[in-house]
């Protein structure tokens, strides 16, 4: 049986020393790091992949794509993948700066309180790249989804991103809103009848005061995605797991970490079982629901 071979290709300075350690730690006996990575440069490092090993070998050299700009990943995801050829290929993964295995987890995580298909959830700090991924993933269950930010503006070319990604037929049965709602009074309005809320913002701002909270009176699960004080939803520590937050229970970043942490050994270990898997946002999201 040959070598298990992860290629990590970050877009830092730095290859993500956090990413190496997960794929250490899920049985990958090679890991080759690569930093500062351009489209422009995948061809031959994807080559290098493909050509040295053939027929089911194949599956044993997968490929990992982080970074801390989604964006710069995403593109290198799609410059891997168009290198690709008929069966000539390698499984690959895309969790820059952990986006999809976070997301994943907290959606997971919520589903244990709400019915998803029939939750009316409302993402804060929507815009970045977790906020989208958790808005994509509560869409494209059905959820009934508000999405922030301090931008109508951004938050809007969200929403049209997501429709986009979550398809014509899915998003027909979902309800995405932007809003960039302004002090504290327009929030209250905008959270008046959610049941679930997952804040995705910047470390250290506070998204939501506890007196929204409290005045949340349909609130069923309350997630904050924040690690750094202050607290992003105040009330919520990071380290709660389903605690008694106003009405309904809270999770802080380490109270779903767990389940992230699962979620991003199990994908690294899929990507090993075939030679053709591109494990992105929905993908994780079905990993996270089966180790949930």
């Amino acid at each position: 049986m040959p070598k298990k071979i992860l290629l990590q290709f970050d877009t830092g300075d730095h290859a993500s020393s956090f990413d190496s350690v997960v794929a250490i730690d899920s049985g990958v006996d090679h890991l080759l790091t690569y930093r500062d990575v351009h489209p422009s440069a995948v061809r031959g490092l994807v080559h290098g992949a493909m050509f040295t090993r053939g027929g089911d070998d194949l599956a044993s050299t997968a490929i990992f794509i982080g970074g801390e700009d989604v964006q710069d990943a995403e593109k290198l995801l799609q410059s891997v993948c168009n290198t690709f050829f008929g069966p000539v290929r390698v499984s690959v993964m895309l969790d820059a700066g952990g986006c999809n295995t976070t997301a994943s987890a907290a959606v997971v995580a919520a589903g244990r309180h709400v019915e998803l298909g029939n939750a009316k959830a409302a993402v804060l700090g929507g815009t970045g790249p977790v906020g989208r991924r958790v808005a994509q993933l509560l869409a494209g269950e059905g959820a009934d989804v508000v999405l922030t930010s301090r931008s109508q503006e951004r938050a809007e070319a969200a929403c049209e991103d997501i429709r986009v990604k979550v398809g014509a037929d899915q998003a027909s049965t979902a309800t995405l809103t932007a809003a960039a709602p302004r002090g504290e009074n327009e929030l209250k309005k905008v959270m008046a009848d959610r049941n679930c809320v997952i804040a995705c913002g910047a470390a250290g701002v506070q998204l939501l005061s506890a007196q929204v909270v409290e005045s949340m009176s349909d609130l069923a699960v309350a997630i904050d995605l924040n690690a750094v004080p202050p607290a992003g939803i105040e009330g919520v520590s990071m380290t709660d797991k389903a605690v008694p937050v106003g009405g309904g229970v809270g999770y802080g970043a380490i109270g779903v970490g767990g389940l992230k942490m699962r979620t991003h050994v199990q994908a690294i270990e899929r990507l090993f079982t075939a030679n053709d898997l591109v494990l992105d946002a929905e993908e994780i999201y079905e990993i996270a629901k089966t180790v949930g």
